[in-house]
């Protein structure tokens, strides 16, 4: 079973930046697909943005333009950038390996929390 260890978050004004990274334990790390997702407290997880092994990218229309995925080989890393945050950004930030449809193909990590408020 892969786990994943998300980090970086944190509290930030509105109009802020931050950077999360992504590290999983397994050394396939860049074959997959890897997608962040977000929930806010009494709502449901969704995906905001996603890369493919080779570095095609996806983003929800909410973070579109304003979030940023990367991928990190050095570091066996996928990285989102995400800058002009909003209070409606606030959110544990998850990352995992997407599947075409339904949950994702590993188990939850912990999530970072994301904190946009003055």
């Amino acid at each position: 079973q892969v786990q994943f260890v998300e980090s970086g978050g944190g509290l930030v004004q509105p109009g802020g930046s931050l950077r999360l990274s992504c590290t999983a334990s397994t050394s396939s790390f860049a074959v997959y697909s890897i997608a962040w997702y977000r929930q806010a407290p009494g709502k449901q997880r969704e995906q905001v943005a996603s890369i493919k092994s080779r570095g095609g990218s996806n983003y929800a229309e909410s973070v579109k333009g304003r979030f940023i995925i990367s991928r990190d080989h050095t570091k066996n890393a996928v990285v989102l950038q995400m800058n002009e945050l909003q209070p409606e950004d606030t959110a544990v930030y998850y990352c995992n390996v997407p599947k075409v449809s339904g949950e994702p193909l590993f188990t939850w990590g912990q999530g970072t929390q994301v904190t946009v408020s003055s």
